[in-house]
């Protein structure tokens, strides 16, 4: 009876539509039809999270995984699976988007979903540094509905190149407290707001991205004889724990550090010895995160005196760069350490400029002090700020084709800004918020915010109501995972570089993206480009004394 019941249970899983691996490069949307394998193989060096996607085949609600373990050479790999949430796009980015559901929350896997919708699975491998290299295999079992679906096959590989802990290129994404609450529907004040603050900073860190607000309460400070006397216990409480790398087994740090201002200094010479005060507190702590004064943000011309006072007092207490974003302007001649410009003003394009002052990295740093840093960020000139396609065919190609970080753009566009990065030799990122639609609306129905679909929000407010769920949790999205990506292709070819291949690697960047408006958009391509750079490192990396030397890293 056994018997011939399994063997019944086979037939008729044989007969039915598998499920299919897609790539994690394509949004999988209703009604467009996508390409996919019955099997998964994933390639992912050690310290890196690599994932894939799984589309359920017919109409499902409910969906049941059970744990996915890889067996292989080192200890199992387990994999962290999400159901893929949609979100209704009522006026498009700009021409390169299009109304309708699009897929960017990630939930539980038990979350119901609409049948009306696909039905798809992100499922993540994370290999730690430590993780022995070799071949790892396994199969995801999976019920639609309560029926089983037939099993998938996955096949990792884990690379001998090893990426680091904490990223090599600096980035400061905002975070507020105030915003979390609001969306959380907590108050600010309370232990459980604190709480879920930490959670929403650990996901950046885990995705190689350093914060900067959080709470944004500066520690209070007395003034004794021209001396500042701060107290950091409440700071260091704060963010200690992502400075000195122990909040996750991987010793990851926050890359960047902001000043926080603070309001008790009254004159010049308080302003001066508190700047100086915090300084000195970092270097006794031994962080190794680049502090910063973060200047007023996009000056106009009407702010110039602030921002040289600020930059002239900061700079009177040493040992802090000063962060001015503006692309650059004489009128601000002399005040930035980092100047911060958007991704626009670093690539001539011909048509309308989007930037006022628009100049290649090479010309915009020989008119820089020496010593001068250069990051840039994405705004709304990434995609247009008015939102939906413009009317003049012209103003549309100047806001269409860049990195973006929009719901309803191309995958693609949403993992750029990392290669980028690595081609020009940017020196950080910086991104003004991440929960910004936390403060205006329900993000689980509309994140559409200056003319984007998800401009200044990542995340998504995880509360008990909406996932079923005894907490508060911060829900990630598919653009933070493209995000990391990203960044984990910059680790990729900043290894390559390192091991003597510089060469090459610019080549592969440029094989991705040419420029901040020229992404390849073939996600093949992109897959092609990432399995010749894993085949370059590995031989890079076993020919040299890394792989003799462990724990050695370029």
């Amino acid at each position: 009876m056994g018997a011939g019941w399994a063997w019944a249970l086979t037939a008729v899983l044989a007969a039915s539509p598998g499920p299919k691996v897609v790539s994690p490069l394509v949004k999988v949307r209703p009604g467009v039809s996508v390409e996919g394998a019955s099997e998964a193989k994933l390639s992912l060096a050690r310290g890196e999270c690599e994932a894939t996607q799984v589309l359920l085949p017919g109409n499902v609600r409910r969906v049941t995984a059970g744990p996915l373990a890889l067996k292989g050479p080192g200890a199992a790999l387990s994999a962290t699976l999400w159901r893929e949430g949609f979100i209704d796009v009522k006026t498009p980015s700009n021409s390169q988007g299009a109304s309708g559901p699009w897929p960017d929350p990630l939930l539980p896997v038990e979350t119901p979903g609409e049948p009306s919708l696909p039905a798809v699975l992100y499922v993540e491998f994370c290999a730690p540094g430590s993780q022995q290299p070799g071949t790892y295999r396994g199969e995801l079992r999976v019920k639609a509905d309560g029926n089983a679906v037939p099993p998938v096959p996955f096949t990792v590989e884990v690379q001998p190149f090893e990426l680091p802990a904490t990223a090599s290129l600096p980035t400061s994404f905002g975070l507020s407290l105030y915003s979390i609450s609001r969306g959380h529907g907590l108050s600010p004040e309370s232990p459980e707001a604190r709480t879920l603050l930490r959670s929403y900073a650990r996901t950046l860190l885990e995705h190689r991205i350093s914060a900067h607000g959080m709470s944004m309460t500066p520690p209070p400070v007395r003034f004794e004889n021209g001396r500042a006397v701060v107290d950091f216990r409440a700071y260091d409480e704060e963010v200690a724990p992502f400075l000195e790398g122990s909040l996750l087994p991987s010793g990851a740090r926050f890359t960047t550090a902001e000043v926080r201002d603070c309001r008790q200094a009254s004159t010049e010479a308080e302003k001066v010895a508190y700047y100086r005060a915090f300084a000195e507190h970092f270097r006794s702590k031994g962080w190794s995160a680049q502090l910063f004064f973060y200047a007023k943000d996009e000056p106009k011309p009407t702010d110039v005196p602030l921002v040289k006072a600020q930059s002239s007092r900061v700079r009177a207490a040493g040992s802090i760069p000063v962060l001015v974003t503006s692309p650059l302007d004489d009128a601000l001649r002399g005040t930035a350490d980092i100047l911060t410009p958007t991704l626009n003003c670093f690539f001539p394009r011909s048509g309308p400029q989007t930037c006022r002052n628009v100049l290649p990295i090479d010309k915009l740093r020989s008119r820089l002090p020496e010593g001068a840093k250069v990051w840039w960020y994405q705004s709304c000139n990434s995609h247009g700020c008015t939102g939906g396609p413009a009317a003049d065919s012209s103003v549309e190609r100047a806001y269409s084709g860049w990195a973006s970080y929009m719901v309803d753009h191309p995958a693609p566009l949403n993992r750029a800004m990392g290669p980028l990065a690595f081609l020009t030799g940017v020196d950080g990122e910086l991104y003004f918020d991440t929960v910004y639609a936390y403060n205006t609306k329900d993000p689980w129905k509309d994140i559409f915010e200056f003319g984007g679909n998800g401009d200044g929000t990542l995340f998504y407010p995880g509360t008990p109501a909406r996932l079923g769920s005894k907490e508060h949790q911060p829900v990630v999205s598919l653009r933070l995972k493209h995000i990391r990506d990203g960044l984990e292709d910059y680790e990729y070819l900043h290894l390559l570089a390192g091991l003597g291949d510089k060469e090459s690697a610019r080549t592969f960047a440029r094989r991705l993206a040419r420029s901040g408006y020229e992404i390849e958009q073939d996600v093949e391509k992109w897959e092609q480009v990432r399995h010749d750079l894993s085949a370059r490192l590995k031989q890079r990396w076993e020919s040299s004394e890394y792989a003799k030397r462990p724990g050695v890293r370029p």
